[in-house]
């Protein structure tokens, strides 16, 4: 549980977005269910959006005609690319949605999966402007944006529209250091504007609840009664600065397994930190330094740095975005000095090392990643 603007908000959100179906319409009766068990289990954060098909008109049977509005959050989203031709008909949206879901105002309203290819569109439409006036009437408490693009745009974002309050970003542990994502580089923009986060995509579309067989062996192996979902959405749910992690789910085994670890959330341990750290260099996408602490780095070194100890401090915010912690770590391994800058690149280190490992450019990367704090 964490509070945001104000109020608490579980760390577990109900994504309308993959609903069960009957047929080709969606079993609203299931869903009615998943929203009861998703309600009593405390949990209060639900995510739609006009282009969800069927979502919003779902969201109004399942959830706002049968639960007080004070009692759940609810989320929209404005797409200005795929059904708005002209501004009137984008602005339209946001009356159809209100429509929709009966719900009179929207706790949560985001301008919708902004890319490289479509975000002038939103200026042009005066979109931005128009979410403004919308949250001044009170129709909307909170605004954001959904994105799909690099850090450069994001952060260029963030800097000409200061007035939002949250974005919405994919966040999954295989993703963390894809280039085609780019999870952590956009995690950490966000959080150097100091914008909350509600996190999409937290199992990449249920390809994490399948992961590779490497690394279903070393999830069992740490926790075997855990599913391998939880794992990904433990991941996002850690880090820092996160609202809620929205899952996208379809039915009424996938809400009760989510609920079974997410109604007492713990965030990731030491040592769950370092199995997902694992996972990442296995699926192929990872900035993490892969040592092994064997320590034959230390004896000989001049300079006497700690430096299984360093590394270990660095994987914290490269592997799993705790950078507080990572601080923390470099602090209590360079307690007694012998910091990752005193190194003199005598390499010395590297050519102990059994894992061939370019020590002393990790040791000039931790300078300056947590040096100067």
């Amino acid at each position: 549980m964490s509070e945001y603007f104000g109020k608490e908000v579980p760390k577990l959100g109900f994504g309308l977005m993959r609903l069960p179906k009957k047929g080709l319409v969606t079993d609203i009766e299931q869903v009615k269910k998943m929203v009861d068990l998703f309600m009593e289990a405390g949990f209060t954060y639900f995510d739609t959006a006009y282009v969800y098909t069927g979502s919003e008109a779902a969201t109004k049977k399942a959830l706002v005609d049968r639960y007080p509005r004070e009692s759940y959050t609810l989320a929209t989203k404005l797409n200005a690319f795929m059904l708005a031709p002209t501004e009137k008909a984008a602005k339209k949206q946001f009356y159809t949605s209100l429509e929709r879901t009966g719900a009179g105002y929207f706790d949560y309203y985001l301008l919708h999966a902004l890319m490289e290819n479509n975000y002038t569109k939103y200026d042009k439409f005066h979109l931005w402007d128009f979410v403004k006036e919308q949250k001044e009437k009170g129709l909307i408490k909170h605004i954001g944006f959904s994105f799909h693009a690099g850090p450069a745009l994001l952060d260029q974002l963030l800097t000409e529209h200061p007035e939002v309050d949250f974005i919405q970003l994919q966040i999954n542990y295989a993703d963390w250091e894809n280039p085609s994502v780019t999870s952590r580089a956009n995690y950490e923009v966000a959080r150097k504007h100091g914008k909350s986060i509600t996190v999409m995509e937290p199992v990449k579309g249920g390809t994490l609840a399948n992961p590779p067989k490497a690394v279903k062996e070393l999830f069992k192996e740490c926790h075997p009664d855990m599913s391998y979902a939880s794992w990904a959405i433990r991941f996002v749910a850690s880090l820092d600065g996160i609202i809620t992690v929205l899952s996208g789910m379809s039915n009424l085994e996938q809400m009760e397994d989510n609920l079974s670890y997410m109604r007492s959330f713990k965030p990731l341990d030491e040592e769950e930190q370092k199995i997902i750290q694992k996972a990442q260099r296995i699926m192929g996408h990872s900035s993490t330094i892969p040592c092994t602490a064997c320590h034959y780095c230390l004896e000989g070194c001049p300079k006497q740095i700690r430096i299984p100890d360093i590394f270990s401090a660095m994987n914290k915010q490269l592997g799993n975005g705790q950078a507080g912690e990572a601080a923390n770590a470099y602090r209590e391994a360079t307690g007694e000095g012998h910091m990752a800058s005193d190194c003199i690149a005598c390499r010395q280190c590297e050519r102990a090392c059994p894992q061939h490992l370019p020590i002393t450019d990790y040791l000039k990367q931790a300078a300056a990643m947590l040096e100067g704090r």
